[in-house]
């Protein structure tokens, strides 16, 4: 092959060419690749934002290309301190570097700082170095960042010459916001209102008629009279119905004196003194104060010592049904909320829990294997309108006992093989029962007897488990649950003692686990008669 060809040379001096501008592409390749390794990407950054923003394009000084410049609008533009004349002035330096806290208000704002930011770990490391600085460093926050306003902002013309002429001048609402109405403030608003009619069903026809709305008012008291005999449950709910149902529910006052004066609810049916022996009998008028126990009967239970029993000839029940106002009592309405009584459309329960060891395993001597038993047990009081009481001891639950709990299943079933529902009962004891204090709100009581008889109290007696013993307990009224709500529902332990008719000794129950007794509607009851 001739080696002159000039087409040939030709061809080696254009790949020579092209080998020596590839080999020099990747050197120029690797030696960036060095410096971004040695200097760091974040140098390269800071070039680029170096630039002045008004720059568009910048030209590459290895290639000569126009690129677009990277522009970071969401950073601060630290510059600012840099620029001269009156543009710079207006930036202080201190704006843009980070001071560290010194003083303990310092680290608390910079703790809520971190803490908004979600960097945990730093807001609770100052906020440790702020407390050691000082305790009330958070009081100081409050003040510095809300200040308490000592004074109230006064309305220039607190009486607008525009405002309603149905509005009293004295009716413009506070600054201080609107004050909450008494429940008497409330009910005397409604004095005025009438039972309306429901709305129409449909727009443009004629409403539903209402015919109570139409009944006068001494016929509609008559009604809610029969009401609150038959069930006062449902008498207190009509006051949710409108506004002139809640006016009267809560001042008619003839209505909550008929319920007081009642044997249904009210007082007429309590007994303050023993009606019944403890099988049941009627008492004569001149044995109903006298007791089946010896004069000696412990009733100073804050002692406990066997003190015979107070004279109650000065304690007797009025003859007259009316029971008068007093200023513990200002009204009826409040003295059958507030005034002890017992409640005879259900039963008192009281649940006892308590832990005992159990015997250790026969096959190791390890003590964590010993087990543990959790016993359950219940004591369940109910009281009849005549004087008497039925109490039952008895590890069933209420929903297996309070239905049959009745003065015909006592005794009813002995026989332990019986299966029975009733045969729960064959443990239950019958007694009586009374309350302390006087019927009449007005009557003397001795200073002797005042702590004795102090109203209240519910006594009981009871049958033993066998015919030679008798029992007595003791127990308070009390009120359970929130504020206004149900009231007397709680029977709280006070004394519980045993006597032996054939010694005539006393003893006393430590109730180590007794808990006291919560009132439980039972609608098979109905009113308890």
């Amino acid at each position: 092959m001739d080696d002159n060809n000039p087409d040939l040379e030709t061809f080696r001096k254009q790949w020579q060419e092209e080998v020596t501008a590839r080999s020099t592409a990747r050197g120029q390749a690797s030696n960036q690749h060095r410096f971004d390794s040695t200097h760091g990407r974040s140098d390269i950054l800071k070039a680029k934002t170096a630039l002045p923003p008004s720059s568009i394009l910048s030209e590459d000084p290895e290639t000569g290309d126009g690129i677009s410049a990277q522009a970071y609008h969401d950073l601060d533009n630290k510059d600012d301190t840099r620029r001269l004349g009156v543009e710079g002035s207006k930036v202080h330096k201190s704006t843009f570097i980070s001071k560290e806290p010194q003083s303990a208000l310092e680290h608390y704002e910079k703790a809520i700082e971190r803490e908004d930011q979600g960097n945990l770990g730093d807001s609770v490391n100052l906020y440790r170095k702020a407390y050691r600085l000082d305790a009330g460093v958070d009081r100081i926050y409050k003040n510095k960042h809300f200040p308490p306003t000592d004074t109230k902002i006064k309305p220039t013309d607190p009486n607008p010459s525009n405002a309603p002429v149905t509005v009293p001048n004295t009716a413009h609402p506070s600054l201080d916001g609107p004050s909450t109405p008494t429940t008497n403030d409330l009910a005397a608003s409604y004095s005025d209102a009438t039972i309306s009619t429901a709305p129409p069903a449909i727009e443009g026809t004629p409403p539903p008629p209402c015919h109570i709305a139409k009944v006068p008012s001494e016929i509609l008291i008559e009604i809610l009279l029969k009401t609150a005999v038959a069930d006062i449950a449902s008498f207190a709910r009509l006051s949710i119905v409108c506004k002139r149902l809640a006016y009267l529910v809560a001042t008619e006052d003839r209505i909550w004196e008929r319920i007081c004066h009642g044997y249904e609810y009210g007082f007429a049916a309590m007994h303050y003194v023993w009606k019944t022996s403890i099988a049941g009998n009627t008492l004569p008028a001149t044995l109903s104060e006298a007791s089946d126990f010896p004069p000696d009967s412990p009733l100073d239970i804050s002692t406990l010592t066997l003190d015979p029993d107070p004279p109650h000839s000065n304690i007797r029940p009025i003859s007259s049904p009316i029971l008068p106002l007093s200023p513990i009592y200002p009204s009826y309405k409040q003295m059958l909320r507030t005034r002890p009584r017992l409640r005879f459309n259900g039963c008192y329960i009281s649940t006892v829990n308590y832990n005992r060891p159990g015997a250790p395993s026969t096959s190791t001597n390890a003590t964590y294997t010993s087990p543990v038993h959790i016993v359950t047990y219940y004591r369940y009081l109910r009281f009849f309108r005549d004087g008497t009481c039925v109490t039952l001891l008895t590890v069933a639950e209420p929903a297996d006992v309070v239905h049959h709990l009745t003065k015909e299943n006592l005794h009813a079933h002995h026989n332990k093989e019986s299966t029975l529902p009733s045969a729960v009962m064959r443990q239950a004891l019958k007694g009586r029962w009374k309350l302390s204090g006087n019927l009449d709100p007005y009557q003397n009581i001795t200073a002797a007897t005042d702590e004795m008889e102090r109203e209240g109290d519910v006594h009981i007696e009871t049958e033993g488990v066998d015919p030679k013993y008798m029992y007595k307990m003791q127990l308070s009224l009390r009120s359970a649950g929130r504020a206004g709500g149900t009231r007397n529902n709680k029977l709280v332990w006070k004394g519980y003692w045993s006597y032996n008719r054939l010694t005539d000794d006393w003893a006393t129950f430590t109730r180590r686990h007794d808990r006291a007794f919560f009132w439980s509607r039972v609608k098979s009851y109905a009113m308890g008669w």
